[in-house]
């Protein structure tokens, strides 16, 4: 899986849903130090997928690109130290 780059995405707000354009991706709860384990999620066949550790629902949307979500900012933006 050498070059594969897998989005991550968190939920900061407490939003009740995310609409992401991908089915597979990591969800991290919060962004970190507040993070849950990083979580892989593939959506499959379906179009919606629920995170284990915080229940946030996350919703396939393909109008939307690979870092996009509604509402907006909701992709982990890792930050240089």
């Amino acid at each position: 899986m050498a070059g594969h780059k897998i989005p991550h995405f968190q939920n900061d707000a407490g939003h009740s849903a995310i609409e992401i354009g991908v089915k597979e991706f990591m969800c991290v709860g919060a962004n970190p130090p507040f993070d849950h384990p990083h979580e892989y999620l593939d959506m499959g066949a379906d179009s919606e997928k629920v995170c284990p550790y915080c229940s946030t629902l996350y919703r396939f949307n393909p109008s939307l690109g690979e870092a996009e979500t509604v509402p907006d900012g909701c992709t982990l933006r890792v930050r240089a130290a």
